[in-house]
């Protein structure tokens, strides 16, 4: 991966984008923000361990959809959002994305309005949001914050593999503060067998649709 370069889209049914470089959609073609509550949500035990300041962190910042589904779930409570991207769209590519998802749609004006002008740190609702941009092999060693919950949402392991290499799931421990957690869609083994070398309690959970398995876990302190 090699920074602030823009994603590459195709776009299926009209309104679900595709990745050209990576050969994998955005989201679940049976139910993105669905799917975003089970894995994300659910998988981190959210909203019941949202407090004012919590700080969840993201790789692939994408649509902005695991953002949203996370204000609607907790409205008004002020939390802390830190994502990577490696390939970012265009306000115009989220706004469409957003479109397969109207209760989304309804809450994302702020956040397309200040992507549009180019912001990366800013406020949306009441969280306030950081984008790093960049191949995340660089830009995770050298951030300096701690997550309390992370959604590991890179595309497809076996299609973009940088995305979760062993050193790459280290930085997220050590990025990571005690008793935090992780949720991603992928019950590859390579990746759980990382995650609990870094660290992590790692747990194999259903998954939502036709993925059988997805994976959880919480931090425990060794690195």
């Amino acid at each position: 991966m090699t920074g602030k370069e823009q994603a590459s889209l195709a776009w299926r049914e009209g309104m679900i984008p595709v990745s050209t470089r990576f050969d994998d959609p955005y989201f679940s073609l049976a139910g993105g923000l669905e799917e975003t509550r089970h894995v994300f949500l659910t998988g981190n035990d959210l909203p019941a361990r949202l407090t004012p300041g919590f700080h969840v962190a993201e790789l692939g910042f994408g649509t902005g959809l695991n953002l949203l589904a996370l204000h609607l779930c907790a409205p008004g409570v002020p939390l802390r959002y830190t994502t990577f991207e490696g390939f970012p769209m265009t306000a115009a590519e989220m706004a469409r994305a957003h479109q397969a998802f109207p209760q989304a749609a309804a809450v994302a004006a702020p956040l397309v309005h200040a992507w549009g002008q180019g912001a990366r740190s800013f406020t949306f609702h009441a969280i306030a949001v950081t984008v790093i941009e960049g191949d995340v092999r660089q830009t995770l060693p050298t951030w300096e914050g701690a997550a309390d919950a992370w959604f590991l949402d890179g595309f497809s392991p076996a299609k973009n593999p940088e995305m979760w290499n062993d050193d790459l799931m280290a930085q997220v421990a050590r990025h990571t503060a005690p008793g935090g957690s992780f949720a991603t869609y992928t019950a590859a083994g390579h990746v759980r067998r990382a995650l609990t070398a870094a660290g992590f309690q790692v747990e194999r959970r259903a998954g939502f649709g036709t993925k059988r398995h997805m994976s959880a876990g919480r931090f425990g302190g060794r690195t």
